[in-house]
């Protein structure tokens, strides 16, 4: 286990320096003191390293928790689920290892690779849960949806627990996505819903519960329904909504359960998608970004190019509901003009729980390529913020987190370079919004087409 300290941000320099007076502005803006949270401490020879990717979070008063995937590999996967918390709003932070996962731990855990990790809080038996997937290879197949737990404010981690086990050689699971339901008056207080799909079986929605604090899971009765990206949330009555891709990756969906996630029903077409193909092989999708505010209205963002002439490239688009049943008409993040030459990708969509509908405190971390028109040789990828206070009737002007950055300083998997399929923004109990990211620098050694190359990706917040 490490500890990083602030004061942070030295590698960004005086363009940062501007970031953080347009954040103070912006009485919402990001924590804009960015630093390394997370580092790759994995040496084992088969993946890609000093690599961190695909962050999500999760914040319950001052602590946020951070969860990455460390030491990727290039058909799928990583060597280990790694961890960041603080519990002062980001002023410093704790990190390390998710134990016994992976067969390159000591002590070794079952999987043989791990990925695509999620992170929630259980306020009712105050834990920290870490849902992830535990591959196997050959494949790689997704064996295992799993749990690791915190019982002392994210700082140390327990073996993990399994939410659901994949059977026959057609399971695959992917994309788990972990949510409590905290609010003390709902009937089904304390309880956690994990979401995945079967990819090996038409990506069929699959859904789990627990009422012990995530030490043991019940699979809930699903439809069958194709999905990707699943994102469940818990209103305040108790209601699960899950919002959720169609697997094509063509229309933006939700289906609720009312009992508690026992079982799930009432599928809905929140909207469809039109999507433009990212530049420089960036490793992306559509997939939502989905959070709810205080007052329970829930926010989805997206990567959509419907707003532009011709769909020369992707804005950062959302919609809202207050009831996980009708939606809004698809809104667009004003972050510049639609006929700007810039392609916006991978919305991390935060919503502050300690604010109202009325004045609602929203804000979105995303990726984008200032223009649209390059290569792989000649695309600069940049880290963007955005803010509102009154739930996206008006907004901050946006602001440049982190770059710019080329596209072969990421890691290199089958479909392309890759920061993550998603990010997270959460707020803090200091009312800001804290976005983590991932970061990269230029490699040393060889390209990824030629070899495995130093890299330089680490988790900033």
């Amino acid at each position: 286990m490490s500890s990083f300290s602030s004061p942070h941000g030295r590698r960004f320099g005086l363009a940062l320096a501007a970031t953080v007076v347009a954040a103070l502005v912006a009485s919402l803006a990001a924590s804009a003191a960015l630093g390394p949270i997370l580092t790759d401490p994995f040496t084992n020879p088969d993946s890609q390293h000093k690599t961190v990717v695909e962050p999500d979070t999760f914040s319950a008063g001052s602590t946020i928790v951070a969860v990455a995937q460390m030491g990727q590999f290039t058909d799928e996967g990583a060597s280990g689920i790694g961890f960041a918390t603080t519990t002062n709003n980001a002023v410093s932070w704790t990190s390390g290892v998710l134990p016994a996962i992976t067969r390159y731990q000591n002590p070794a855990g079952p999987y043989d690779r791990a990925t695509d990790a999620s992170i929630a809080f259980d306020a009712r038996h105050n834990v920290w849960i870490a849902a992830s997937l535990g591959l196997r290879v050959p494949g790689p197949r997704g064996a295992a949806v799993i749990a690791s737990r915190s019982t002392n404010g994210g700082l140390a981690w327990a073996p993990p627990v399994t939410i659901a086990a994949a059977t026959g050689s057609s399971q695959n699971f992917e994309k788990p996505w972990i949510v409590c339901d905290d609010t003390a008056t709902s009937p089904f207080y304390g309880s956690c819903y994990a979401a995945f799909d079967d990819h090996g079986n038409g990506n069929a929605f699959k859904a789990a519960y627990s009422r012990d604090g995530g030490l043991t899971w019940t699979l809930s009765s699903t439809p069958n329904l194709g999905v990707i990206g699943v994102q469940p949330l818990a209103l305040p009555n108790g209601k699960v909504i899950v919002i959720f891709d169609n697997p094509s990756e063509t229309a933006i969906g939700v289906i609720t359960s009312g009992n508690g996630g026992v079982s799930y029903g009432g599928t809905v077409t929140i909207t469809s998608i039109t999507a433009a193909v990212d530049p420089g092989n960036i490793r992306s999708s559509p997939l939502p970004s989905a959070e709810i505010d205080g007052g329970g209205k829930v926010y989805v963002a997206w990567q959509d190019c419907r707003f532009r002439t011709g769909c020369t490239s992707n804005d950062i688009v959302y919609v809202t509901s207050s009831n996980g049943t009708t939606w809004s008409v698809v809104q667009r993040v004003p972050i510049d003009s639609v006929t700007s030459t810039v392609d916006h990708l991978t919305p991390g969509m935060g919503a502050d729980k300690s604010s109202s509908t009325v004045s609602s405190h929203i804000a979105v971390t995303y990726y984008y390529f200032p223009n649209v028109s390059c290569t792989i040789a000649t695309c600069q990828l940049d880290v963007g913020f955005i803010s509102s206070s009154n739930g996206g009737t008006t907004w901050s002007a946006a602001t440049q987190l982190a770059g710019p950055m080329s596209t072969p300083w990421l890691p290199c998997t089958n479909t392309g370079y890759m920061f993550g399929d998603y990010i997270s923004t959460s707020f803090g109990s200091d009312g800001l919004a804290h976005p983590v990211i991932v970061v990269a620098h230029a490699p040393t050694g060889p390209s990824c087409s030629t070899g495995i190359p130093t890299y330089d990706v680490a988790l900033y917040g």
